[in-house]
């Protein structure tokens, strides 16, 4: 990849946070925030007021930091499974954790309202519908339709679980927060949801990232990976342990943001061709930098914010239907 390109991936994200500070109804000059933002390390006097700075520092900088965190983090997840299945038509919640986090989630609601303990359950939940899918495909070294057919078992179980939370919830209380929780949104973001699921989802993109060429082994049949004494089992599980932390952390804290980790590899891809070593730092890039972009459309449009899973569908859904036309369901 060329040098001017790198380093266009790397200002993307940075642009997009100075930009998303700049968003809000709370009017600031650009000059005002960065002075606030270098404050934090630098002694600076202070030209602004408190309510700018509580602003700018509690309000917006914790919810673009997560943004960007999950953002990548489902991008770089979603992008190590289309290369692991060979399939780009499939997503970071391919193997139920999305409904598993989404139901753990859901129950927390429902018996303790929003709050730690909620996200706790909503992670617990997540890791334990990866375990539960494993069980289901039989082996440790199943094949990868066994898997997959294991995950849509699993999602299947833990929506219908939801549903049910959903049925017997106060719908005067209970059931709007449910609903509007499993819609995404990071509108309640704080630095506490930044330092419970902020370690997580980035040790979950080390390592993915780290094993970024390593994925394109999994390309080749796996007789043939075996044969050259690649750890095929090994590498999948390490894959979707990686993958599993980041989703089942980013459900807990914003609730479940579909079509990042379908689309934004695509495009990646469309940037850098299919080598995974390329396409997983690009799709860290630009899927941080997208969902940044969707959370400032999300709370900018409307005077009430916008679930950020409608937004996501209503970009995503028109680019997968030119994508199943374009390709028929294989690689592009």
């Amino acid at each position: 990849m060329k040098k001017w390109k790198t380093l266009l991936f790397w200002i993307l994200p940075i642009a997009m946070v100075i930009l998303s500070l700049s968003i809000g109804r709370y009017g600031m000059d650009l000059g005002t925030q960065i002075k606030i933002l270098l404050s934090t390390f630098f002694p600076i006097d202070h030209t602004w007021t408190q309510m700018e700075e509580t602003v700018v520092l509690q309000i917006r900088l914790p919810r673009i930091l997560l943004a960007l965190l999950i953002g990548a983090g489902l991008s770089i997840a979603g992008a190590s499974f289309q290369g692991m299945f060979g399939n780009p038509l499939v997503s970071p919640d391919i193997l139920g954790v999305s409904a598993g986090a989404g139901f753990g989630a859901s129950l927390g609601i429902l018996l303790l309202g929003h709050g730690f303990a909620t996200q706790v359950m909503a992670l617990g939940f997540g890791l334990a519908a990866i375990v539960f899918t494993f069980v289901i495909s039989g082996k440790k070294d199943s094949p990868v339709f066994m898997l997959v057919l294991a995950g849509v078992v699993t999602s299947a179980l833990f929506q219908a679980l939801i549903s049910l939370i959903k049925f017997v919830a106060d719908p005067e209380a209970k059931l709007p927060a449910i609903t509007y929780w499993l819609m995404g949104s990071l509108g309640t973001a704080t630095y506490k949801d930044l330092y419970i699921g902020g370690p997580i989802i980035l040790v979950g993109i080390l390592i993915l990232y780290s094993l970024r060429w390593r994925i394109n082994l999994l390309t080749l049949p796996e007789d043939e990976a075996k044969s050259l004494g690649i750890p095929v089992t090994r590498l999948k599980w390490t894959v979707i342990f990686g993958a599993t932390l980041i989703t089942a952390a980013s459900v807990a804290i914003g609730g479940i943001i579909g079509w990042v980790g379908l689309i934004i590899p695509h495009v990646a891809r469309m940037l850098v061709g299919n080598n995974n070593q390329l396409v997983l730092p690009v799709s860290l890039s630009i899927g941080g930098a997208y969902l940044l972009l969707i959370d400032n459309l999300a709370r900018s449009v409307t005077a009430t914010e916008i679930p950020l899973s409608i937004l996501t569908a209503i970009i995503g859904a028109p680019f997968f239907a030119i994508l199943l036309r374009k390709t028929g369901g294989g690689w592009s």
